[in-house]
Protein backbone atom coordinates (compact mmCIF):
# COMPACT_ATOMS: atom_id res chain seq x y z
CA UNK A 1 0.00 0.00 0.00
CA UNK A 2 1.21 3.56 -1.07
CA UNK A 3 2.19 5.97 1.82
CA UNK A 4 0.08 8.30 0.29
CA UNK A 5 -3.00 5.75 0.93
CA UNK A 6 -1.54 4.72 3.86
CA UNK A 7 -0.83 8.26 6.03
CA UNK A 8 -2.34 10.89 4.08
CA UNK A 9 -1.23 14.33 5.43
CA UNK A 10 -3.04 16.13 7.65
CA UNK A 11 -3.08 19.17 10.09
CA UNK A 12 -3.68 18.45 13.40
CA UNK A 13 -6.68 19.00 15.27
CA UNK A 14 -7.76 22.19 16.19
CA UNK A 15 -9.37 24.60 18.41
CA UNK A 16 -11.47 27.45 18.64
CA UNK A 17 -12.95 30.44 20.44
CA UNK A 18 -14.53 28.96 23.52
CA UNK A 19 -17.55 30.58 22.10
CA UNK A 20 -17.04 29.20 18.92
CA UNK A 21 -19.33 26.51 17.06
CA UNK A 22 -20.68 25.64 13.82
CA UNK A 23 -21.37 28.60 11.58
CA UNK A 24 -25.06 29.25 11.12
CA UNK A 25 -26.96 31.29 8.63
CA UNK A 26 -26.20 32.61 5.01
CA UNK A 27 -22.99 33.48 4.04
CA UNK A 28 -22.54 37.58 3.59
CA UNK A 29 -23.60 39.05 -0.06
CA UNK A 30 -25.92 35.77 -0.83
CA UNK A 31 -28.89 35.58 1.76
CA UNK A 32 -30.95 32.71 1.34
CA UNK A 33 -28.01 30.19 1.20
CA UNK A 34 -26.88 28.55 3.92
CA UNK A 35 -22.98 28.41 4.77
CA UNK A 36 -21.79 25.16 4.73
CA UNK A 37 -19.51 23.48 7.23
CA UNK A 38 -18.45 19.36 6.58
CA UNK A 39 -16.09 19.69 9.95
CA UNK A 40 -16.45 17.52 12.83
CA UNK A 41 -17.20 19.22 15.91
CA UNK A 42 -16.55 17.88 19.42
CA UNK A 43 -16.81 18.97 23.27
CA UNK A 44 -14.37 21.92 25.07
CA UNK A 45 -10.75 21.40 25.40
CA UNK A 46 -8.46 23.29 27.82
CA UNK A 47 -11.80 25.75 27.48
CA UNK A 48 -11.72 25.82 23.26
CA UNK A 49 -14.09 24.05 21.12
CA UNK A 50 -12.40 21.35 19.30
CA UNK A 51 -12.58 20.77 15.09
CA UNK A 52 -11.43 18.51 13.32
CA UNK A 53 -11.67 18.15 9.15
CA UNK A 54 -10.95 14.81 9.07
CA UNK A 55 -12.47 10.89 9.27
CA UNK A 56 -11.86 7.30 8.94
CA UNK A 57 -14.14 5.50 6.36
CA UNK A 58 -14.54 1.70 6.87
CA UNK A 59 -15.99 -0.74 4.70
CA UNK A 60 -17.61 -4.50 5.02
CA UNK A 61 -17.02 -6.91 1.88
CA UNK A 62 -19.31 -10.00 2.29
CA UNK A 63 -18.07 -13.63 -0.38
CA UNK A 64 -18.72 -16.78 -1.08
CA UNK A 65 -15.95 -19.00 -2.04
CA UNK A 66 -16.86 -20.78 -4.79
CA UNK A 67 -14.08 -22.83 -5.83
CA UNK A 68 -11.92 -24.31 -3.63
CA UNK A 69 -11.42 -24.24 0.12
CA UNK A 70 -12.81 -21.78 2.62
CA UNK A 71 -9.88 -21.89 4.56
CA UNK A 72 -7.39 -22.06 2.10
CA UNK A 73 -8.53 -19.07 0.79
CA UNK A 74 -8.55 -17.22 3.87
CA UNK A 75 -5.01 -18.24 4.51
CA UNK A 76 -4.52 -16.52 0.91
CA UNK A 77 -6.17 -13.74 1.51
CA UNK A 78 -4.95 -13.14 5.07
CA UNK A 79 -1.10 -13.85 3.74
CA UNK A 80 -1.81 -11.18 0.77
CA UNK A 81 -3.51 -8.39 3.11
CA UNK A 82 -0.17 -8.86 5.73
CA UNK A 83 2.01 -8.80 2.75
CA UNK A 84 0.43 -5.17 1.04
CA UNK A 85 0.66 -4.01 4.66
CA UNK A 86 -3.44 -3.79 4.68
CA UNK A 87 -5.26 -2.72 7.80
CA UNK A 88 -8.15 -4.96 8.11
CA UNK A 89 -10.23 -7.47 9.76
CA UNK A 90 -10.43 -11.05 8.21
CA UNK A 91 -13.77 -12.85 9.14
CA UNK A 92 -15.75 -16.36 8.70
CA UNK A 93 -18.94 -15.96 8.52
CA UNK A 94 -20.84 -17.86 11.23
CA UNK A 95 -23.96 -19.28 9.29
CA UNK A 96 -22.12 -20.15 6.33
CA UNK A 97 -19.84 -22.56 5.64
CA UNK A 98 -18.75 -20.69 2.51
CA UNK A 99 -19.10 -17.46 3.76
CA UNK A 100 -16.27 -14.68 4.53
CA UNK A 101 -15.87 -11.17 4.76
CA UNK A 102 -13.26 -8.38 4.90
CA UNK A 103 -13.05 -5.10 6.83
CA UNK A 104 -11.06 -2.36 5.96
CA UNK A 105 -10.20 0.68 6.79
CA UNK A 106 -9.17 4.19 5.64
CA UNK A 107 -9.31 8.18 5.95
CA UNK A 108 -8.95 8.17 1.85
CA UNK A 109 -11.69 5.97 0.48
CA UNK A 110 -9.05 5.70 -3.30
CA UNK A 111 -7.70 3.25 -0.77
CA UNK A 112 -10.71 0.99 -1.48
CA UNK A 113 -10.93 1.42 -4.53
CA UNK A 114 -6.73 1.32 -5.53
CA UNK A 115 -5.64 -1.21 -2.70
CA UNK A 116 -8.78 -3.09 -1.70
CA UNK A 117 -10.32 -4.18 -4.85
CA UNK A 118 -7.47 -5.73 -6.48
CA UNK A 119 -7.11 -7.89 -3.63
CA UNK A 120 -10.45 -9.45 -3.79
CA UNK A 121 -11.06 -9.44 -6.98
CA UNK A 122 -10.50 -13.33 -7.20
CA UNK A 123 -12.35 -16.29 -9.30
CA UNK A 124 -13.03 -18.46 -6.64
CA UNK A 125 -14.73 -15.34 -4.80
CA UNK A 126 -18.66 -14.32 -5.24
CA UNK A 127 -19.91 -11.02 -3.51
CA UNK A 128 -22.48 -10.86 -1.56
CA UNK A 129 -23.79 -7.40 -2.29
CA UNK A 130 -26.62 -7.27 0.42
CA UNK A 131 -23.38 -7.16 2.72
CA UNK A 132 -21.70 -4.67 1.33
CA UNK A 133 -21.63 -1.88 3.68
CA UNK A 134 -19.80 1.49 3.93
CA UNK A 135 -19.58 4.27 6.47
CA UNK A 136 -17.60 7.10 7.92
CA UNK A 137 -16.50 8.32 11.77
CA UNK A 138 -18.88 11.04 12.67
CA UNK A 139 -19.01 13.32 15.62
CA UNK A 140 -21.60 13.62 18.38
CA UNK A 141 -20.56 17.12 18.99
CA UNK A 142 -18.95 16.57 22.84
CA UNK A 143 -16.22 14.12 22.30
CA UNK A 144 -13.25 14.70 25.09
CA UNK A 145 -11.08 14.21 22.71
CA UNK A 146 -12.62 14.63 19.40
CA UNK A 147 -9.20 12.92 17.48
CA UNK A 148 -9.59 9.35 19.63
CA UNK A 149 -13.74 9.26 18.49
CA UNK A 150 -12.61 9.67 14.74
CA UNK A 151 -9.26 8.23 13.97
CA UNK A 152 -8.26 5.57 16.56
CA UNK A 153 -10.87 4.35 18.81
CA UNK A 154 -13.03 2.60 16.32
CA UNK A 155 -9.72 1.09 15.05
CA UNK A 156 -8.86 -0.10 18.11
CA UNK A 157 -11.99 -1.45 18.75
CA UNK A 158 -11.67 -3.83 15.49
CA UNK A 159 -8.13 -4.57 16.04
CA UNK A 160 -8.61 -5.83 20.15
CA UNK A 161 -6.99 -9.21 20.56
CA UNK A 162 -9.11 -12.18 22.30
CA UNK A 163 -12.25 -9.89 21.11
CA UNK A 164 -13.20 -12.02 17.97
CA UNK A 165 -17.25 -11.65 17.45
CA UNK A 166 -18.31 -9.23 15.43
CA UNK A 167 -21.94 -8.24 14.40
CA UNK A 168 -22.17 -5.79 11.68
CA UNK A 169 -25.56 -4.27 10.58
CA UNK A 170 -27.07 -0.76 8.42
CA UNK A 171 -30.14 0.94 9.99
CA UNK A 172 -32.22 3.71 8.46
CA UNK A 173 -34.30 6.21 11.18
CA UNK A 174 -37.76 7.42 9.83
CA UNK A 175 -38.32 10.73 8.63
CA UNK A 176 -40.87 11.26 11.89
CA UNK A 177 -37.00 11.35 14.26
CA UNK A 178 -35.71 14.33 12.07
CA UNK A 179 -39.16 16.16 12.83
CA UNK A 180 -38.27 16.17 16.45
CA UNK A 181 -37.22 19.38 18.21
CA UNK A 182 -33.55 19.17 19.04
CA UNK A 183 -33.91 18.40 22.65
CA UNK A 184 -36.33 15.82 22.23
CA UNK A 185 -33.80 13.89 19.84
CA UNK A 186 -31.13 14.49 22.60
CA UNK A 187 -33.19 12.84 25.37
CA UNK A 188 -34.16 9.83 22.63
CA UNK A 189 -29.83 9.35 21.86
CA UNK A 190 -29.12 9.58 25.24
CA UNK A 191 -31.20 6.71 26.37
CA UNK A 192 -29.49 4.68 23.30
CA UNK A 193 -26.19 5.85 24.44
CA UNK A 194 -26.42 5.35 28.44
CA UNK A 195 -26.99 1.59 27.40
CA UNK A 196 -23.93 1.00 24.80
CA UNK A 197 -21.78 3.05 27.71
CA UNK A 198 -22.84 0.32 30.17
CA UNK A 199 -21.87 -2.81 28.20
CA UNK A 200 -18.80 -1.17 27.04
CA UNK A 201 -17.70 -0.18 30.79
CA UNK A 202 -18.25 -4.10 31.49
CA UNK A 203 -16.54 -5.33 28.24
CA UNK A 204 -18.84 -7.29 27.36
CA UNK A 205 -19.53 -4.86 23.81
CA UNK A 206 -17.99 -2.62 22.14
CA UNK A 207 -19.53 -0.48 19.69
CA UNK A 208 -18.34 1.33 15.94
CA UNK A 209 -21.18 3.75 14.67
CA UNK A 210 -20.53 5.21 11.13
CA UNK A 211 -22.76 7.70 9.17
CA UNK A 212 -23.73 6.09 5.58
CA UNK A 213 -26.06 8.90 4.10
CA UNK A 214 -25.69 8.72 0.28
CA UNK A 215 -23.46 5.90 0.25
CA UNK A 216 -25.93 3.23 1.03
CA UNK A 217 -27.18 1.29 -1.73
CA UNK A 218 -30.42 0.95 -0.15
CA UNK A 219 -30.81 4.52 1.50
CA UNK A 220 -29.80 3.28 5.00
CA UNK A 221 -27.99 6.02 7.30
CA UNK A 222 -26.00 4.51 9.50
CA UNK A 223 -23.91 1.12 10.39
CA UNK A 224 -23.23 -0.12 13.22
CA UNK A 225 -20.54 -2.68 14.40
CA UNK A 226 -20.53 -4.65 17.71
CA UNK A 227 -17.35 -6.36 19.27
CA UNK A 228 -16.85 -8.90 21.78
CA UNK A 229 -15.18 -11.45 23.57
CA UNK A 230 -18.37 -13.76 23.42
CA UNK A 231 -21.03 -13.49 20.93
CA UNK A 232 -24.27 -13.83 23.34
CA UNK A 233 -23.77 -10.00 25.10
CA UNK A 234 -23.57 -8.86 21.14
CA UNK A 235 -27.33 -10.20 21.00
CA UNK A 236 -28.45 -8.84 24.30
CA UNK A 237 -27.31 -5.36 23.75
CA UNK A 238 -29.43 -5.47 20.26
CA UNK A 239 -32.41 -6.87 22.76
CA UNK A 240 -31.90 -4.10 25.12
CA UNK A 241 -32.01 -1.42 22.63
CA UNK A 242 -35.38 -2.49 21.53
CA UNK A 243 -36.63 -1.35 24.61
CA UNK A 244 -35.74 2.28 23.73
CA UNK A 245 -38.01 5.33 22.13
CA UNK A 246 -35.37 5.09 19.31
CA UNK A 247 -35.37 1.91 18.35
CA UNK A 248 -39.36 0.98 19.22
CA UNK A 249 -40.49 3.96 17.71
CA UNK A 250 -38.04 5.31 15.13
CA UNK A 251 -36.57 2.82 13.35
CA UNK A 252 -37.82 1.68 9.89
CA UNK A 253 -35.21 -0.66 8.69
CA UNK A 254 -32.12 -2.28 10.20
CA UNK A 255 -30.58 -5.43 9.03
CA UNK A 256 -29.29 -7.70 7.14
CA UNK A 257 -27.06 -8.84 9.79
CA UNK A 258 -23.63 -9.79 9.48
CA UNK A 259 -22.42 -12.19 12.37
CA UNK A 260 -18.81 -13.03 12.26
CA UNK A 261 -15.97 -14.56 13.96
CA UNK A 262 -12.10 -13.01 13.19
CA UNK A 263 -9.82 -15.39 11.14
CA UNK A 264 -6.91 -12.36 10.88
CA UNK A 265 -6.10 -9.03 11.81
CA UNK A 266 -3.74 -6.79 10.08
CA UNK A 267 -2.79 -3.44 11.59
CA UNK A 268 -1.27 -2.08 8.86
Amino acid sequence: MSDSASKPHHPPVTHTSPSAGPPAGPPPGMPGLPEIDTREWGGRRDGERQMLDRRTFFQLMAFDVVHGSTRATLEALASELSEKKIASVLYQETSAPTGIAILTWSEDPVHFVDEVLPVVDRPELQQRREYTMLGRTYSLGHEPDLEHALLRRPIEYCLKDGWDWHVWYPLRRSGAFEKLEKHEQGIILKEHAAIGMAYGRAELAHDVRLACHGLDANDNEFVVGLIGKELYPLSHVVQAMRHTKQTSEFIQQMGPFFVGRVFARCSG
